[in-house]
């Protein structure tokens, strides 16, 4: 492979189709502000390299970035690429990884708002990942070990693994599909409304009015706490190690619990039959 090493550039589309090549150890910031580095590149490996300008690398088939650095001004820093593997980076700008088939990340630090929108067949693992709008309408994406903070996250989201996890979010895995959650930690508000084939095993569920309008919702040997007014017109099946505050209207399935302490079956507007049994 050709080496391009110890360069720094500010030039617009400075790589541009750069194929067959290692990049190592460059910079790529400047007067010139010019964007789009490394657009279209092909087979292409990036190490210890800075990204200060802005849309890096869209449009890059076949890739590695490894022990580099994607500061904020470098905006949008990966769109419309496949076939790339990520590790030891640090991601600090918005709008990262949209329209991205096929990218493995490990071992990263990523704050980036509005965070692998539209992308599909995505792994992250043993990685911090930090934004507010995470995951938008994707397909095929798996996460292990991760630890992360967010928002509005998941939302129209279809065939989602998550395992070893913590996950402190609000309005998590909303019009979700086809999501399975092992081992973890969710914390946060209103989670999972409006879901379709959500399954949680085994794991930890923190905040109010959880699972409402769910569709075939299965919790597996969970704990809920200061969950309240949960399982509002939803169909589950729900085994629940330790207490619920409160359960709403359920509208069909089972839920089991060591304790609930309180049980609201009134002012529905849906044919409630929901089995509710404690002890």
């Amino acid at each position: 492979m050709m080496l391009i090493e110890n360069k720094s550039f500010d030039e617009e589309r400075a790589l541009y189709h750069l194929k067959n090549a290692r990049v190592s150890k460059c910079e790529f910031k400047g007067e010139r502000d010019g964007e789009s580095p490394l657009k279209e590149s092909r087979n292409i490996d990036v190490d210890n390299s800075n990204f200060y300008l802005r849309y890096p690398l869209w449009h890059v088939i076949d890739f590695t970035v490894v022990h580099s650095n994607f500061y904020e001004t470098a905006r949008a820093p990966l769109w419309y690429s496949r076939n790339g593997k990520l590790s030891n980076i640090n991601i600090q700008s918005v709008k990262s990884l949209r329209e991205c088939h096929q990218i493995d990340i490990k071992f990263s630090h990523i704050y980036s708002s509005e965070f692998g929108w539209k992308s599909n067949s995505i792994a992250i693992k043993n990685s911090q990942l930090q934004s507010e709008y995470a995951f938008f309408d994707s397909f095929n994406i798996t996460l292990d070990h991760i630890e992360f903070e967010g928002k509005y996250s998941f939302q129209y989201i279809k065939n989602l693994s998550i395992e070893n996890s913590k996950l402190i979010t609000k309005d998590a895995f909303w019009h979700s599909e086809n999501v399975y959650v092992k081992n973890s930690i969710l914390k946060g508000e209103y989670l999972a409304w409006y879901s379709k084939n959500l399954t949680i095993e085994n794991s930890t569920i923190i905040g109010t009015q959880p699972f409402c309008y769910c569709d075939n919702l299965t919790l597996k040997n969970c704990q809920m706490i200061d969950a309240d007014l949960a399982f509002e017109y939803s169909t589950v099946n729900a085994q629940i190690s330790g207490d619920i505050l409160s359960v709403k209207n359920p509208k069909a399935g089972r839920i089991k619990a060591n304790r609930i302490h309180k049980i609201i079956l009134d002012d529905s507007i849906m044919d409630c039959h929901c089995t509710i049994q404690e002890g």
